[in-house]
């Protein structure tokens, strides 16, 4: 299924070798909610794996006109946090696909818990080669993949193939800032090193869409949002001692907390901003 950058993209994401199913699983314990009786807003600390959590999916979802029924692909969909929310705030349904095999176990699991299982699905595969029919979606959202992934063309012209004319493509990615060659110190939550991360800039995904298919309505850099997010993080951990037993460290595994200074670091010296595009299929 997978190129050998493939490969590398998933093993990084699996972090916990197999374990972090059971680690989600008692550290909501230990945060006083019940394993077997959740709400997807309980999951929302350690399954929305992109900067500025929850309040960034719901930023992003506020400029899509989300319907009740509509069929959504979640390019990416990780945990599958962003696709519960789509489904339990907005009634779509929702069908996400990631390269990571344990995440897809994952989120399965965590659909069933939160009683969602009707309305998400995941599969495991490839952006690059979608398993999925032409016209199959009425939207696509993607939230912090396309750093993984160099073949941005061959991505882009995937998801127009599977939209249906007008369907709203969203995407929330760390973006380089224009004019910007220094590389962000590594790790980073998204690569362990530079053969794993292929950051563009905005243009330049505005240029790829467009080729593609898609007619940008809406951009946004969020570089001020997730500076705070990071400052607001760093603050709770300080009075915290440490981190919450459920939070984002748990999928990023032992790493974690030089991950997460050295995307703040970046920021902070203007070298990547987190961006949203909201385009629309021609």
């Amino acid at each position: 299924m997978a190129d050998s950058t493939e490969r590398q993209v998933a093993e990084h994401y699996a972090a916990r070798g197999g374990a972090l199913e059971r680690a989600i699983l008692e550290a909501l314990a230990a945060a006083g909610a019940d394993p077997d009786r959740l709400a997807p807003a309980d999951l929302a600390p350690v399954d929305e794996f992109h900067i500025g959590g929850r309040q960034a999916t719901m930023d992003l979802a506020a400029q899509l006109d989300l319907r009740p029924g509509m069929h959504l692909l979640d390019v990416g969909s990780g945990l599958g946090g962003a696709s519960r929310y789509f489904a339990q705030d907005h009634g779509c349904r929702v069908t996400g696909i990631d390269l990571t095999e344990e995440f897809v176990r994952v989120a399965e699991t965590l659909a069933r818990r939160t009683g969602l299982a009707d309305r998400v699905s995941y599969r495991w595969g490839s952006a690059l080669s979608l398993p999925f029919a032409p016209a199959s979606f009425d939207g696509a959202t993607m939230l912090h993949v396309g750093m993984n992934i160099a073949d941005k063309r061959t991505l882009f012209a995937e998801v127009r193939r599977v939209l249906r004319p007008g369907g709203v493509f969203a995407i929330y990615d760390v973006m380089r800032e224009a004019a910007v060659s220094e590389e962000p110190r590594f790790p980073l939550p998204w690569a362990a090193d530079a053969g794993a991360s292929f950051l563009e800039t905005a243009a330049d995904y505005r240029r790829l869409l467009e080729a593609a298919g898609f007619a940008v309505r809406a951009e946004r850099g969020r570089r001020d949002f997730a500076i705070a997010f990071f400052r607001r993080l760093r603050a709770e951990t300080v009075r915290r001692g440490g981190p919450p037993p459920l939070g984002l460290h748990l999928v990023m595994g032992p790493a974690a907390q030089q991950k997460i200074a050295n995307v703040a670091d970046a920021l902070e010296r203007g070298l990547i901003v987190p961006t949203e595009i909201v385009c629309r299929a021609a």
